[in-house]
Order: structure tokens, then sequence, then C-alpha cells
């Protein structure tokens, strides 16, 4: 018995001081939208396995504006935005682990939902919550996590 907690105990040594040695190199990624060039955050950050997404707003960037229509149209907006940066990095939302979900109104859930689902087959971890502004005046941002 003596013997085996001991293989245990260096085999958990070892493991730990790869894992310590094993130091992870994080990506700073700019957006690949010219209108975006200049924003103070990343587009997306890359480390391990994992990306992950600036939250994204309804807003039409080849127009600069939010896209008419209300919680519905912003929610399909959002999610073709955050489809754009997961193609640039060569991943899809079928990559996605993580969402969280800010709308300005909970009243908008049931609609924002029913956008939602056409889109997240793979029913990713989600968080939803109502705050009272968002930048841009959107009604809705999501930001993901990815992995690849």
């Amino acid at each position: 018995m003596k013997s085996k907690f001991l293989i245990f105990i260096v085999c958990f040594v070892t493991s730990f001081q790869s894992c310590m040695d094993d130091e992870s190199e994080i990506t700073f990624h700019k957006s690949h939208e010219p209108s975006r060039a200049n924003v103070p955050f990343s587009d997306a950050v890359e480390t391990d396995n994992l990306l992950f997404l600036t939250g994204q707003i309804g807003k039409n960037h080849t127009t600069g504006t939010l896209v008419p229509g209300g919680i519905k149209s912003e929610t399909t907006q959002v999610i073709k935005n955050i489809e754009a940066v997961l193609k640039h990095h060569n991943q899809s939302l079928d990559n996605v682990v993580k969402c969280t979900v800010i709308l300005k109104d909970i009243e908008d859930f049931s609609d924002f939902n029913s956008v939602y689902i056409q889109y997240f087959k793979n029913k990713p971890a989600r968080t939803t919550f109502a705050a009272s502004g968002l930048a841009g005046n959107a009604r809705i941002e999501i930001d993901v996590i990815a992995s690849k």
C-alpha cells in the first residue's frame, strides 16, 4: 500500500510540475472589420484551445448602424456578427461552448430566445440577464467562448 501511495505522489508532483512549466500562449486578435480597427479591445482573445469573443450588438458593420426591426432583427444580426468573427478564426457556432446574453429589457426574453434557438443547435451553456442600458442603444449584446 505504501508503494502505491508513493507512486501516486510522484505522478502527481510530476504532472503538476509539467502543468506549471507549460505556459499558455495568449493571442489578442484585432478585428477583421475595417470599421473596428481602432476599437480599444480585441475582437477575440485566443488561449490554449479557447477563443473568447468580444460582445456583439445588432450593428450592421457595413452601415455602422443598428439594424431596424427590434429584438428579433437585432438578435439575428448579433448572431451573424458572431458567425463572422468565428469564421475569420476557422470556427463556427458549433464550436461555441458558452454564451452570455445581455438584454436591455428582460421582457424581450421570449422573442430573443425564439431566434437564438434557431442558431445554437448544440445548446451551449448560457447566462442571460437584463441591464439598464447597452452600448450603441442596442437591445441585446452577446459574447461567446468557443472551443477550437
